[in-house]
């Protein structure tokens, strides 16, 4: 099950992978749904086109999930399936897992184990939720492991590494067959900054939107800035105008904006993939959050945690130039065969429970 950008670009090389060993049926919740965000990827990488679309869209929290539930219990019912495999920590992910549970398929979960210990933040929400309802945990790094170890969750728990890493080092070899987007931009390498901004936390707060605009505004060299629909809405409450020498774009397709990272002097981010991404490439990160679920790469000193006060993010712009080896955290690559390997071995259950069976026995008569 995938609904949003970042488990578009897991899933292209992981159900690649799946379909050589198994049979896949891939459903869209449509959680993204505008084409820079969504069907562009599904064409850039290959990704097979879904077998259901459930086009829910955009809404509260709770009225997205609650539709989500209702197509995924639909979809599985009608093809009763083995596993039910999800992605990352989108609402999307919760509504897949929930949804299987409840009718006693196992669930498989793609980067479990990660926590950012910010109970406030939806993504955590779903993280956790999803760990609890998981037969199958894969888990990108040691944090996540010893993450899940901590709450008690031992069994069924994989360390594979990182599928992101399978599909950047697919989409860099893709790269090489497109025109540059430097070129189109006008832009030379190391000779900009990279930025997007979408996080709830940054987007819904008015007053964090603000700050963040104001250092981007200060700096001194060109910024390019995709903005994100929910970003692009936000920004309109604001009475504010971007600087000459900051770009603001539409969201860009994924090896366009593989390219912008590679060839970025730095990355100003609060997505947690971008992140990674950063780490993989050699490009150094700065997070706008307080916190993050992947502390590997504040730890190896390529990534640090400025927040959103224009200050704190005008000096790291300015002095931070990290140093020192990348070791791979994240795997080298070999996520995805790893996880069919394991799917390969696993059990599935006997038969699918109709939806009036009970999850818990009754009693046994006398």
């Amino acid at each position: 099950m995938v609904g949003a950008r970042p488990q578009f670009i897991k899933a292209a090389p992981l159900s690649r992978t799946i379909r050589s060993a198994h049979q896949e049926i891939l459903l869209h919740t449509g959680q993204h749904y505008d084409y820079l965000l969504s069907r562009v990827f599904f064409e850039e990488l290959g990704l097979p086109q879904p077998d259901y679309n459930l086009g829910v869209g955009s809404g509260s929290h709770g009225r997205q999930t609650a539709r989500m539930l209702v197509g995924i219990e639909r979809v599985i019912l009608e093809e009763k399936p083995d596993l039910v495999l999800v992605y990352g920590d989108t609402n999307s992910t919760l509504a897949g897992a929930l949804a299987a549970a409840k009718l006693q398929i196992p669930v498989a979960h793609v980067e479990a184990g990660l926590r950012s210990f910010d109970s406030t933040m939806p993504e955590e929400i779903n993280r956790v939720l999803t760990d609890r309802l998981s037969s199958l945990l894969f888990c990108p790094t040691p944090t996540a492991v010893r993450n899940l170890k901590a709450e008690g969750i031992e069994q069924g728990v994989h360390l594979v590494g990182d599928v992101m890493v399978d599909a950047l080092r697919e989409g860099l070899r893709l790269t090489s067959r497109r025109p540059s987007a430097l070129k189109r931009l006008g832009l030379r390498p190391r000779s900009y900054l990279l930025a997007t901004i979408h996080r709830a936390g940054n987007t819904d707060d008015l007053r964090n939107l603000a700050s963040l605009m104001e250092a981007l505004n200060s700096l001194e060299e060109p910024v390019v800035f995709p903005v994100h629909p929910r970003t692009r809405r936000a920004l309109r409450a604001l009475a504010w105008k971007p600087r000459p020498g900051l770009y603001l774009l539409r969201p860009l397709p994924y090896l366009d904006h593989l390219i912008l990272e590679k060839n970025a002097r730095l990355i100003l981010t609060d997505s947690g993939g971008m992140q990674k991404e950063a780490y993989v490439l050699g490009t150094p990160c700065l997070t706008l959050r307080r916190e993050t679920e992947w502390v590997e790469t504040v730890e190896a000193g390529w990534n640090i945690l400025v927040g959103t006060d224009p200050e704190a993010i005008r000096a790291a712009v300015r002095d931070f130039r990290p140093s020192g080896p990348r070791p791979p955290l994240f795997g080298r690559g070999r996520a995805c065969a790893r996880i069919v390997k394991i799917l390969g071995r696993f059990t599935p259950p006997s038969r699918l429970l109709s939806p009036l069976s009970p999850l818990i026995p009754g009693p046994k008569s006398s």
